[in-house]
């Protein structure tokens, strides 16, 4: 089984998680403001996405964008990947490709551990990512236990480009936020990334 075939019923049974699905993991964290070029870029490119209507369009017109935001914020000591291989655990369906994932290494040629932040992009809803997010996110938690480099907290978001909604992973315990958060609210979702990255969401 890869990342995308796995349900949210499924990957919580699959790896016997507990779940809360109504934390409140973000209305506590401060919004962060946006550059000027992403508040230009946004405007430009959020009608352009949802009129063309696909993930791959909200992937590269607004998800990229606020990601490379993020990595500037932090003066390129975090990385980012889009679209890349993240085979883990063949034998526990971890595997696939993760839309996008953010490390705390600075590295961009090739990715390090410890994995903090994984992205996952649907064209429906966010709800229709979190099987496979959650999968990418248990993923990432082994991935950084191989290579001992183990984080107390993996982070997961689930977006339509538009519409973001949050994910925690601490040991077996999932915490899925109770807000979604609309682009419009870009600073609080940079907000909440920052705080993902500096590990107090």
């Amino acid at each position: 089984m890869a990342y995308s075939n796995f349900t949210i019923e499924e990957v919580i049974k699959a790896f016997q998680l507990e779940t809360n699905e109504a934390a409140d993991i973000s209305s506590r964290l401060e919004p962060v403001s946006l550059s000027a070029h992403l508040t230009t870029a946004l405007a430009k490119k959020v009608p352009l996405a949802l009129a063309i209507g696909t993930e791959k369009a909200s992937s590269e017109l607004i998800v990229t964008d606020v990601l490379v935001e993020l990595r500037e914020k932090f003066e390129d000591r975090i990385s980012f990947f889009s679209g890349i291989d993240f085979s883990v655990a063949v034998e526990k369906g971890l595997t696939g490709v993760c839309d996008f994932l953010v490390s705390l290494s600075p590295v961009q040629f090739y990715l390090e551990a410890p994995i903090i932040i994984l992205v996952e992009a649907k064209r429906e809803n966010p709800v229709s990512g979190f099987g496979q997010c959650i999968a990418e996110m248990l993923a990432a938690q082994h991935f950084n236990t191989q290579k001992g480099n183990d984080i107390p907290c993996i982070y997961g978001t689930a977006t339509t480009g538009t519409m973001w909604q949050f994910l925690k992973l601490e040991g077996k315990k999932l915490y899925i936020d109770k807000e979604v958060y609309a682009i419009g609210q870009c600073d609080k979702i940079l907000g909440i990334l920052s705080s993902m990255v500096e590990q107090k969401a």
